[in-house]
């Protein structure tokens, strides 16, 4: 009996392993089926006629792919409103690493500011921005910087500084001291040590800080909403205008939700791997 149960054993071993891993198989792929259903739905939707969008039961593949959507979608301020994106997210990015770098190196290497600096600039992230978005429209209003790049790029690099300057200060904190100290023997200056040494070491670090700060600028909506009219309207903005109240645009929604996606899938697949080696930096000791 012993030597039966002992053979057993084994087998409910192997059985109860197996289990769990199509468990998690499965698991994962629920999550991600949910996940994207969405993205490929609207993005299917941007290829149907009119008629395929409304049809019951709904339609999956379209049976005769247009591209009349993207046209109706880019016609409708669609085009523009990529433009002011495209130059608000780039902008601020820009600014956030530049001025962001630096303040975080003097944090990281001289400790600017004390211990409580760096806790301080995430509770300024931390702030809602539907909390100050008032003020700041009067202030702007006054300034007459409504509708304007400078006002919305401001209000992004107002909320993207913080983050940027917290997650640099990890990574620059992990470059060894020995090698700026090497080059400062060598003559580098104080600014050639952090321009030609520290940023290139740093620098998955600074791409995966500059997609995050991307990502914020190119979805942010209550700045975008408040401080833009016409000239400076971007995507997050125009796309909901085409919900009205008696019909919804669907083709145009799908057009324009596809071409908002996809400058940032572009982005995440050429920095894919520095984006990677960024997030992990610092993870292992």
């Amino acid at each position: 009996m012993k030597i039966q149960s002992s053979k057993q054993e084994p087998k409910k071993t192997y059985f109860s392993r197996k289990l769990r891993i199509w468990g998690r198989y499965g698991i994962i792929t629920f999550a991600l089926l949910f996940a994207l259903f969405p993205i490929v739905w609207i993005i299917l939707t941007s290829f149907k006629t009119p008629s395929e969008v409304i049809h019951s039961p709904p339609i999956w593949i379209p049976r005769e792919p247009s591209f009349n959507h993207y046209v109706g979608a880019l016609k409708l301020r669609g085009l523009t409103a990529f433009k002011n994106s495209l130059i608000i997210a780039s902008a601020s990015t820009v600014l956030s690493l530049l001025l962001g770098s630096m303040g975080a190196y003097s944090i990281a290497k001289w400790g600017t500011g004390g211990k409580l600096l760096p806790l301080s600039l995430l509770a300024m992230r931390m702030l809602p921005p539907i909390a100050v978005v008032f003020p700041v429209f009067l202030i702007f209003k006054t300034l007459q910087w409504i509708d304007t790049y400078r006002a919305v790029i401001l209000m992004h690099l107002t909320f993207n500084l913080p983050y940027s300057i917290w997650m640099l200060r990890g990574f620059f904190a992990e470059i060894p001291k020995e090698v700026e100290e090497s080059a400062r023997i060598d003559g580098c200056s104080e600014l050639g040590v952090f321009g030609k040494i520290t940023l290139p070491l740093a620098a998955p670090g600074l791409i995966a800080t500059g997609i995050f700060c991307f990502i914020f600028s190119w979805n942010e909506y209550p700045f975008a909403l408040v401080l833009t009219r016409r000239n400076a309207i971007t995507l997050s903005v125009v796309l909901p205008g085409y919900f009205g109240s008696q019909m919804v645009f669907w083709g145009e929604v799908g057009a324009l939700s596809t071409i908002a996606i996809l400058p940032l899938f572009i982005l995440g697949i050429l920095v894919k791997k520095h984006l990677t080696r960024g997030l992990t930096m610092g993870a292992v000791k």
